[in-house]
């Protein structure tokens, strides 16, 4: 099948069975982690911190696929997975997402993108993309949950699973979603790059998100079919 059919096929339901899916391996990978008994011998603990991450990652771009309407052609079911995936990321609000992220696609790599940072230096532009999308709101928010949820769990394992994860998922999303796609010139009409094809690299690094220049060349396709448009 044509890329040009795929990109219109239906995403229901599988839209949904996977967005549904990734919040439900999130929160029992976390519930497994939290109640897991540190032991800095024992490289699970460690691989524990790169599972969460790569699953919050996964809360994101569920999300993102929601602002696009990928998630469900139900838009009251797209937006609600989209909410409560936003939520779950630290705390995060759909509604102020939503604007910022199609004025990325709008505005793309020029002083109106929200994610795009002239200089482009790593840290400067990692500190302005944070900036952009952290406030004082989720930094209370996230404040509260931890002393309700440390009654719950060890503080240490909170560290390690809960909030450990959700900052390196931010570099995660930063690095492979933002800065290598659009760093640098770009003599194309989307101003991205695209990684090399290389599928299982693509969904390791970022859910696919590294062929960047085919998810602004298709905006509506989601993240578990965008790897068919990488030629």
């Amino acid at each position: 099948m044509s890329f040009v059919k795929e990109k219109y096929r239906p995403v229901d339901p599988m839209g949904t069975i996977i967005a549904l899916g990734i919040i439900l391996i999130w929160f029992l990978s976390l519930l497994f982690f939290l109640n897991w008994e540190m032991d800095y011998t024992n490289p699970l603990t460690y691989m524990g911190v790169l599972i969460q991450m790569h699953l919050y990652t996964g809360l994101f771009i569920t999300a993102h696929d929601a602002m696009h309407g990928t998630v469900s052609f139900n838009k009251r079911l797209n937006k609600a997975i989209g909410w409560f995936c936003a939520i779950l990321f630290s705390f995060n609000f759909y509604h102020k997402l939503f604007p910022k992220h199609h004025d990325h696609h709008r505005f793309v790599a020029s002083v109106s993108d929200p994610d795009y940072h002239e200089s482009g230096d790593f840290w400067p532009w990692y500190w302005s993309f944070i900036k952009t999308y952290l406030s004082l709101g989720q930094l209370v928010l996230m404040g509260v949950a931890f002393q309700l949820l440390r009654l719950v769990y060890p503080v240490e394992n909170l560290v390690f699973y809960w909030m450990l994860p959700a900052i390196l998922s931010t570099f995660q999303l930063f690095y492979f979603g933002t800065y290598l796609p659009h760093k640098g010139e770009h003599d194309n009409k989307h101003q991205s790059g695209s990684m090399k094809k290389n599928h299982f690299w693509a969904f390791l690094t970022c859910y696919f998100f590294g062929y960047h220049y085919e998810h602004h060349d298709s905006p509506g396709t989601p993240w578990w079919r965008l790897w068919r448009y990488k030629s």
